[in-house]
């Protein structure tokens, strides 16, 4: 198995939050630095499997979000609730 492989599933276990912090990460180097155009690469495929976990996890709660509601509906958080 590849290092590509073995972060690849690192990722793929990482908390919203992990994986939120590490994608900032990413694009602050990005940001910051004058990098090597393959070094530059690598962190951008990285860049884009963290995005797509923190998506797929943003995806995952709001779906949860409405099995809670009683018609599957969803319900902004903080949207006034009175009846």
């Amino acid at each position: 198995m590849g290092d590509g492989e073995d972060k690849a599933e690192q990722i793929a276990e990482l908390s919203y939050e992990d994986s939120y912090r590490q994608l900032q990460e990413v694009l602050e180097r990005l940001e910051a630095a004058d990098l090597p155009l393959a070094e530059s690469l690598e962190l951008y495929e990285s860049g884009m499997k963290l995005a797509a976990r923190c998506g797929k996890l943003l995806e995952e709660a709001e779906l949860q979000v409405r099995k809670w509601q009683p018609d599957g509906t969803l319900v902004e958080f903080g949207a006034d609730q009175e009846q």
